[in-house]
């Protein structure tokens, strides 16, 4: 089984005060990282290196909402890809918001998973990213699980 990703607590506080995921999270960014994980979204990326910020186009990425209760998804009219500014093996991602540095931060709202080739949170066709090379992602699903 996937470990589930790691909500932010501004993400979890944005969530609950001032609106729901898609609200707060329509126009992020996604970042892809090479190096060790950090343990929480909450804190800093330390030494891990950006390998390539995913976007949809000059914009942020948006979701739609699904028949599926609890589920978002990447819209299907979306193209969401960057290029690689720099070369390694990606093991972790962020979505966050343009304006988030990477430091520690208990407000910034922000999703932190593990990348792959199967069993991640975001799974690619190879993890060895090469510098200027162009990257995409074709599907993502946020779900929020219940008991």
């Amino acid at each position: 089984m996937v470990a589930p990703v790691i909500a932010s607590t501004g993400l979890k506080a944005a969530m609950l005060n001032a609106g729901g995921f898609k609200e707060t999270m329509d126009g992020a960014e996604f970042r892809l990282y090479a190096g060790i994980v950090p343990a929480h979204a909450n804190d800093s990326i330390g030494a891990a290196t950006l390998l390539c910020t995913i976007k949809n186009g000059a914009s942020g990425v948006t979701f739609d909402e699904t028949t599926t209760p609890g589920t978002l998804v990447k819209p299907a009219g979306e193209t969401w890809s960057g290029t690689n500014v720099a070369g390694g093996t990606a093991t972790f991602y962020r979505l966050v918001l343009p304006a988030d540095t990477g430091a520690a931060s208990t407000s910034a709202p922000r999703v932190q998973g593990t990348v792959g080739v199967i069993d991640a949170n975001m799974n690619l066709s190879s993890v060895g990213l090469v510098n200027a090379a162009p990257q995409s992602l074709t599907s993502y699903v946020v779900s929020l699980l219940g008991g």
